[in-house]
């Protein structure tokens, strides 16, 4: 899934680059939308600690800060809220971008997006928004091209992408997001801010997927220790900054996988998307209602060929 979205990620790039402003092709979906994405958010943040700096005791074991590590508790706590969602990508010299809206229920761990893909090379809109619905270990994504009817959902279990749907939906989910951050370490301490009127404590680090997926809950450990096993890069580099709640406001992760989908230690082009969430409007209601069996496409999807 992720070598598909690397390949279609370089084509839209190359019909960019040309100037091409031939017959549309749908050739990015949810799933491009992700790989499409990201490479900006948080790249000033990235950075890991070295040996003896502030982000480690004395005898130099990692620090690990518990409002950093709980913040998905916190958002439990907090039950619902709105979410903004962006993913860029860089390609070719392109920035292809990936930006999403919606609701998610933290108790219930479920939401609702509408993805926004990137235009074309003339500055029009060349692809349907998606819906996307995620649930417990599925996603579920209308519109999305590929020979998939229109108004028919495709449904994806999430603990069998090798990513676990932290990038492949073209938006992370918002609470894996977060249960990332259960496996933080080499944490930091960078400023107080203020963001979009709130007053911001400002955290760097880094986290890795497995440490997180062990420290995750039963019912959202699946689709982590997928994305454990999947990512040739395990480690997780991330910028938070969270409210005097312990609740998230913002969080930014750069996550590295193979261009080519080739296994750990293969050769393959890296490739970095950087996922940034934004959490706000907390307790606004996030109802989710799933598609009828009827309305879930169980059919051939066809991707565009490679150029």
């Amino acid at each position: 899934m992720v070598a598909t979205v690397s390949t279609k990620v370089r084509a839209m790039a190359v019909r960019r680059r040309r100037g091409r402003t031939g017959p549309r092709r749908r050739t990015v979906t949810a799933v491009a939308a992700i790989g499409l994405a990201c490479a900006t958010a948080a790249l000033a943040g990235c950075g890991g600690q070295a040996a003896g700096d502030p982000a480690r005791d004395d005898a130099g074991r990692a620090r690990v800060d518990p409002v950093v590590s709980g913040a998905a508790d916190a958002l439990v706590r907090a039950g619902s809220s709105r979410v903004t969602t962006s993913m860029r990508m860089a390609s070719g010299g392109t920035w292809l971008t990936i930006t999403g809206t919606g609701g998610f229920d933290y108790a219930r761990r479920q939401g609702r997006l509408r993805l926004v893909l990137p235009k074309d090379a003339t500055g029009t809109e060349e692809h349907k928004p998606l819906t996307e619905l995620l649930t417990p270990g599925a996603l579920y994504m209308k519109d999305r091209g590929e020979g998939v009817p229109a108004g028919k959902w495709v449904r994806m279990d999430t603990t069998r992408l090798p990513d676990g749907n932290l990038v492949t939906g073209g938006a992370t989910e918002p609470l894996a997001a977060a249960e990332l951050l259960r496996g933080a370490q080499d944490v930091t301490f960078v400023s107080d801010e203020t963001l979009d009127g709130v007053k911001v404590r400002h955290f760097r680090g880094s986290c890795d997927i497995a440490r997180a997926a062990a420290a995750t809950p039963a019912a959202g450990r699946g689709p982590l220790e997928a994305a454990a096993k999947g990512f040739p890069v395990t480690r997780v580099p991330f910028d938070a900054w969270l409210d005097a709640r312990g609740r998230l406001r913002r969080l930014t992760q750069r996550f590295t996988f193979d261009a080519a989908g080739a296994r750990p230690g293969s050769p393959g082009q890296e490739v970095t998307v950087i996922s940034t969430t934004d959490y706000g409007g907390f307790g606004t209601p996030a109802p989710v209602t799933l598609p009828r069996p009827a309305d879930i496409w169980s059919g051939k999807i066809v991707s565009a060929p490679k150029r």
